[in-house]
């Protein structure tokens, strides 16, 4: 698999979205495949003024993508990132392409863009479920830090990372 990882066009959209949300499909539960999450995972094009999109793109299929926060949220329920801070959303990889390396060349491009925009902090929430995730963030040098809990209990597992030629905060 030859895999580019860019930034998506407006005509990639739909197909980013999608390929997203059916990659966090399987951690919801089951009869809750219509969840709300899924609609804003599939919403690119409502959190493409606000950050960058990447696509990782296996020949003319979109394979997996990340969003990446920088000078804004996707929301603004979460508050400003603070000046040193990258952050990364909704990172999801096809079904059919795991195991190949996309997610770590979505992070690696997504810490490249972050270090050029001067940021010197990678931060990234994901779920007690997303066990691969986890163990990728973490042999990628990820340390674990506090936890979000959304108003319905949920929890957000915190990691970060100092970017390279980044001093600690």
């Amino acid at each position: 698999m030859t895999v580019e990882i860019r930034v998506a066009r407006a005509d990639e959209y739909a197909a980013t979205g999608s390929v997203t949300a059916a990659a966090y499909r399987e951690f919801f539960a089951q009869g809750d495949e219509y969840h709300p999450y899924l609609d804003e995972i599939a919403d690119v094009a409502g959190r493409a003024p606000r950050t960058t999109i990447l696509v990782a793109v296996d020949g003319d299929r979109i394979v997996g993508s990340a969003t990446l926060e920088l000078d804004d949220r996707t929301s603004d329920e979460v508050g400003p990132l603070s000046p040193d801070e990258a952050h990364i959303r909704m990172l999801g990889v096809s079904a059919d392409a795991r195991g190949a390396g996309v997610g770590k060349a979505l992070m690696a491009e997504c810490e490249r863009r972050a270090i050029a925009a001067g940021r010197t902090r990678m931060t990234l929430h994901t779920t007690v479920r997303m066990r691969a995730a986890r163990a990728m963030y973490e042999s990628l040098g990820y340390a674990r830090t506090s936890d979000r809990v959304l108003p319905d209990g949920f929890v957000l597992l915190g990691y970060e990372k100092q970017l390279a030629n980044a001093e600690p905060s």
